[in-house]
């Protein structure tokens, strides 16, 4: 059989050009673990089209998602200091930068554009869960503060997509520093009578939640996104509480009031257009 596998097999490939399937080809669920068709998962905004699973989106995408056509200006963000503290863990903080930055071709976990969303001017600021699990650091805060002074100088709302993990610890306090530093970006935009809207993804949790992302003249969230601050089993230990089913969920925090509404990604982009047109349209007529 040998003569069959090694000589007539690779013979016949090569006449009529077979290629071998891509890695990949498909995806699986995380949530119902279906088989999903790469370009069927992609058409659907990585949203499962079994279960509606949200899965988590880079922040190329979001901005691709959210703009008009999918077109739209990035800008680049200042600089911020490099390894401020030279902090060594397992490995050197300026190490993991350099695999973070190789790994998703960006400067820092913030991504800023300008553009059109519904047909109406509009910055947005994403941030990038695969960089760093989000952390927010020095880098982050500039571009916070870089996406609010454009905003203002276009006279455009602000939109913010938030997805971290919290303070990036390697940067110690200077992290801690950037929660003021958000708080007063939002802030400048507001002063400016524009619309500051936040959509929180999944996860939002520790100093963003605490800061900038809890700030949105209006909160939106993705279906079943983790926001807190705290872990819940921390939560529990402090409490000597059990917590209810579905805490720091967005179902949950929407029954309590705690943000304005739950958004499925496939009608996300129409709901800002709307919310756009809502809130500018008393500045128009002024």
């Amino acid at each position: 059989m040998s003569w069959l596998t090694e000589f007539v097999r690779p013979k016949i490939r090569t006449l009529l050009g077979r290629k071998e399937a891509p890695d990949n080809l498909w995806h699986q669920c995380p949530s119902c673990q279906q088989m999903i068709f790469q370009r069927e998962l992609e058409a659907a905004k990585k949203v499962c089209p079994h279960c509606g699973h949200h899965m988590r989106a880079t922040a190329q995408e979001r901005l691709a998602w959210t703009f008009d056509d999918g077109h739209f200006t990035r800008i680049d963000l200042p600089k911020a200091v490099h390894d401020p503290l030279k902090f060594r863990d397992q490995k050197k903080y300026a190490d993991r930068l350099r695999e973070a930055r190789d790994k998703t071709k960006q400067d820092d976990a913030l991504l800023v554009a300008h553009g059109l969303v519904g047909g109406k001017r509009a910055v947005v600021a994403a941030m990038s869960f695969e960089f760093m699990g989000g952390s927010m650091g020095s880098g982050v805060g500039e571009g916070l503060v870089a996406a609010a002074k454009l905003a203002v100088l276009q006279q455009a709302p602000l939109i913010v997509y938030t997805a971290s993990g919290g303070a990036r610890m390697q940067e110690g306090a200077i992290s801690l520093m950037q929660m003021p530093r958000s708080t007063i970006a939002a802030q400048m935009v507001k002063e400016a009578g524009l619309p500051y809207i936040v959509v929180l993804t999944d996860p939002t949790t520790g100093g963003v939640t605490a800061s900038f992302a809890m700030l949105g003249d209006i909160q939106i969230a993705e279906p079943n996104t983790l926001i807190g601050f705290a872990g819940a089993r921390v939560i529990e230990q402090t409490v000597r509480e059990k917590l209810p089913p579905g805490f720091q969920r967005a179902e949950y925090l929407h029954q309590h009031g705690i943000i304005d509404m739950v958004v499925k990604r496939g009608e996300l982009t129409a709901t800002l257009a709307r919310l756009i047109e809502y809130c500018t349209a008393n500045r128009r007529a002024a």
